[in-house]
């Protein structure tokens, strides 16, 4: 008996979460943050469009994120992937400046009802060197998203006959369609300045549903918008040689959408443990203010990188999931096309071993 009133317990939890998300595309009062991973910096694409093509010591990248939330509060935890790379492409066309091309697939599956968001997109920047230490970057990505929800598989308030929820009872609550899609548009400008081979810092800001799209799940009615609100992100990276052995880089992430924000900060350091910069060991932590601990290790091996990072709940929500909130990770390969026009090869901007 009590096994089934906390898995009622559980769908009671999971419904409320699932039904703010839901309504949140189709009721002006209700908003909801965007799909996005705590390791910002490992999903470049996602943060800022102007980030395309943006890799201080590569000519090329490819990478996957997953992230895994709420597994210890519903019994259908969040689960949101990414695969997506870019490459810097006609730097013999311009004169210290080159274009950025990629692209990034984006998918979410949440909750009991299996709410999964589907977005492809891709993206195109411009780099322009000023000087020998700075670089200026602006960019922008064009793609379809899509959204759709199993209805069949949620129970609603109606539905509660006192001691538990039973989909055999029928309900008022009616969609108008379980699926939507829309063109979504999103533009970003990167400031670098690397003054010393032991310096580096980055400063970006974007702006995501530039077109505004409209997303709902529910007839059009009077006097509600179902556009998505923008939602606006800023970032400040670093990185600091201190030695041969060891990388200190720092970073410090905002956005902002309709009525949510969020703030993280913290940083990690990159130790040398092959003399060479070939392999590396990684570890750091970030804050995400009022919400989470995030501590970090990750590993590098010649072109490969694996980052992982645990998200531990420090806000009032660790009283039911007993801090444990979501773990993500990345797996990046970056590389070199094998020279340029003359053989001659651009500097790396960023610190390396």
């Amino acid at each position: 008996m009590n096994t089934r009133r906390d898995g009622n317990r559980r769908k009671i939890g999971a419904f409320v979460v699932m039904l703010c998300v839901a309504f949140a595309a189709g009721k002006s009062a209700l908003h909801a943050q965007d799909l996005h991973f705590s390791q910002f910096y490992n999903s470049p694409l996602t943060t800022n469009p102007a980030n395309t093509g943006f890799i201080p010591d590569a000519d090329y990248r490819i990478g996957v994120n997953y992230r895994n939330q709420y597994s210890s509060i519903m019994t259908v935890p969040y689960k949101t992937m990414s695969v997506w790379g870019d490459a810097q492409v006609m730097r013999d066309r311009f004169e210290n400046g080159w274009i950025g091309l990629g692209g990034v697939i984006l998918r979410d599956v949440a909750g009991s009802g299996q709410l999964t968001s589907t977005k492809v997109y891709g993206s195109v920047a411009y780099h322009q060197m000023l000087g020998f230490s700075s670089l200026l970057t602006a960019g922008f990505n064009v793609g379809m998203a899509s959204k759709r929800i199993d209805v069949t598989k949620l129970t609603f308030p109606d539905q509660f006959d006192g001691k538990f929820f039973d989909s055999k009872i029928p309900t008022s609550v009616s969609l108008a369609k379980t699926n939507v899609s829309y063109l979504d548009m999103q533009v970003g400008v990167n400031y670098a300045f690397f003054p010393t081979e032991n310096v580096y810092i980055n400063a970006g800001a974007s702006i995501h549903h530039v077109n505004s799209p409209a997303e709902s799940f529910f007839t059009e009615q009077p006097g509600v918008d179902n556009k998505i609100p923008r939602r606006y992100i800023g970032f400040l990276n670093g990185s600091f040689k201190v030695s041969d052995m060891v990388i200190i880089n720092p970073n410090i992430y905002y956005t902002n959408q309709a009525q949510s924000s969020e703030l993280t900060a913290g940083g990690y350091v990159q130790y040398n443990l092959s003399g060479d910069g070939t392999t590396q060991v990684w570890g750091g932590a970030y804050y995400r203010a009022g919400d989470a601990a995030i501590p970090l290790v990750g590993f590098v091996w010649n072109d490969l990188r694996l980052t992982f990072t645990y998200d531990a709940t420090v806000s009032t929500l660790s009283q039911y999931n007993n801090s444990r909130g979501a773990y993500e990770f990345a797996l990046i390969k970056q590389g070199v096309f094998g020279g340029f026009k003359g053989g001659a090869r651009r500097q790396t901007l960023c610190p390396s071993f």
